[in-house]
């Protein structure tokens, strides 16, 4: 998982980009593989939740997340993605 977050004028711009595969019961059962997807993402400012996504079988294999929010460069932004398995991958970054 790479992790973006850039202030300008007290707005940070976040980029998330997920390696996965995204494959969903269906798809799963054509290419004769064990489902699993993202379920959910929590982005993070400071304690704030900032953004929160659930997931299904139909986001795209590696998703681009971009958002906004209000922030300030050095703030902490940690971003937590869980799968379908129950796997956690949590990212930390300072905002620039």
């Amino acid at each position: 998982m790479k992790v973006k977050a850039k202030e300008k004028d007290g707005i940070v711009k976040a980029k998330i980009m997920i390696k996965a595969d995204n494959i969903g019961p269906e798809e799963a059962e054509k290419k004769k593989k064990e489902p699993n997807f993202i379920t959910s993402v929590v982005a993070k400012s400071g304690d704030k939740v900032v953004y929160e996504m659930s997931g299904s079988g139909f986001l795209s294999k590696n998703p681009l997340l971009k958002f906004k929010f209000k922030g300030k460069k050095g703030d902490d932004f940690e971003v937590t993605v869980t799968d379908l398995k129950g796997k956690t991958e949590t990212k930390k970054t300072k905002v620039k």
